[in-house]
């Protein structure tokens, strides 16, 4: 498996990492526990690693910038940064005196998690958020065609190359989680309605989220599962997708949608071992949504629903007044155009597309006076990056 592993180079993180590099000379890298940070940054070309875990290592970081000038114009990782005693000491004195070194500083959770870094840092860095692994990962693997082992398995890389898979990877990895990340990080107390809420996040997976619901089954407060959800979207375990609306009396406009991180610990927590077609749909869902976030970098992403049940999968809305409005379907057949004809009674500006997984050759439908377009996913990437291009976010 290691060997596997070592041979993917993921261009497409590498790319991104560059381009934040030509932005800011310090970059954060941030991502779940084994989504593969540590092998991405060693890749990276001309870099200088340090696994800030190592006592050795956080010796020579003792003085800052007796470090920093001993390494004045180089490239380096310092990996699993927030172990050092005052990270952003280091990180704001490399950003503002040493512009010609890239730093790149890597971390399971948002910057803004961990009382180690403080609001000096921002402004002075970029920060690129790695997810599971997105169709280009699995291209550069060999692997675009095995969407049913990409779902089954999830989009760690270790996890999805692995020869073999068990119920107890899932489980170890929950348990790296709960030891490394929240009890350094948050010091939670309760780890049997912590875990439980877990296991229900994903079992869940991708419905709106009720709060008094999950405080129930967890056996805490509101409160607490507030605050847990706050959690789980820091260390980006959850996905949470707020409702867009303009406050319109027949709108849902409080309750969001959360999904779990990656396709894998949905299938794990479902009970699902073998995938039934009609378990597609809501995984190609969870895949949309994740290249969705890779892609654009933001956790910016919508979903419409009325107080009728009609409900839009996905919302981008860089301009409010003209929302982009997506489906996804892992079948085009399978494709009403009842909500988004809905949705667009109430925003009448703005384009449509059904991103489905059997459509090759993009094509456009006319349903009375809405027009949807038909894409792959792939398409539908290439578009994104295009308009990212013209607005001159790239």
């Amino acid at each position: 498996m290691q060997l596997c592993l070592h041979m993917v180079q993921r261009h497409f993180w590498r790319e991104l990492i560059e381009r934040a590099w030509r932005g800011r000379s310090v970059v954060w890298l941030a991502g779940v526990r084994r989504a593969g940070k540590t092998f991405l940054s060693k890749s990276l070309d001309s870099v200088e690693y340090f696994d800030c875990e190592l006592p050795r290592v956080r010796r020579i970081m003792e003085d800052p910038q007796g470090f920093l000038e001993s390494r004045e114009e180089r490239r380096i990782v310092l990996d699993e940064v927030h172990r050092l005693p005052n990270p952003s000491e280091l990180l704001k004195i490399a950003a503002d005196h040493y512009p010609k070194m890239h730093v790149l500083a890597t971390g399971s959770s948002a910057l803004s998690a961990s009382s180690k870094f403080r609001d000096t840092l921002v402004g002075r860095m970029r920060t690129v958020w790695l997810t599971p692994m997105i169709q280009m990962d699995m291209a550069d693997a060999h692997r675009l065609h095995e969407l049913p082992r990409r779902f089954l398995r999830g989009g760690l890389p270790g996890f999805f190359l692995a020869p073999k898979l068990s119920e107890n990877d899932f489980q170890e990895w929950m348990d790296a989680y709960w030891s490394k990340d929240i009890q350094e990080l948050f010091r939670l107390e309760k780890r049997n309605s912590f875990q439980k809420f877990i296991e229900l996040v994903m079992a869940q997976s991708g419905g709106i989220f009720e709060a008094t619901k999950f405080a129930r089954s967890s056996g805490v407060s509101h409160t607490t599962i507030a605050n847990y959800l706050d959690v789980l979207e820091a260390t980006f375990v959850a996905q949470v997708v707020r409702p867009f609306s303009t406050h319109r009396a027949t709108e849902i406009v409080a309750a969001p949608k959360v999904y779990g991180f990656d396709t894998g610990f949905v299938c794990c927590y479902r009970g699902w071992q073998e995938l039934r077609r009609e378990d597609m749909g809501i995984l190609w869902e969870h895949f949309v949504l994740n290249e969705i976030r890779a892609q654009m970098q933001t956790h910016r992403v919508f979903y419409w629903r009325d107080k009728r049940g009609h409900e839009v999968d996905f919302v981008l809305a860089a301009h409010r007044t003209k929302p982009l409005a997506i489906e996804c379907k892992w079948s085009a057949d399978g494709f009403d155009p009842k909500n988004i004809k809905v949705f667009r009674t109430h925003y009448p500006e703005g384009s449509n597309v059904v991103v489905a997984q059997d459509v090759s050759q993009m094509y456009f439908r006319n349903y009375g006076n809405v027009r949807i377009r038909f894409q792959s996913l792939a398409g539908f990437v290439k578009g994104m990056a295009r308009d990212r291009r013209l607005s001159g976010e790239a």
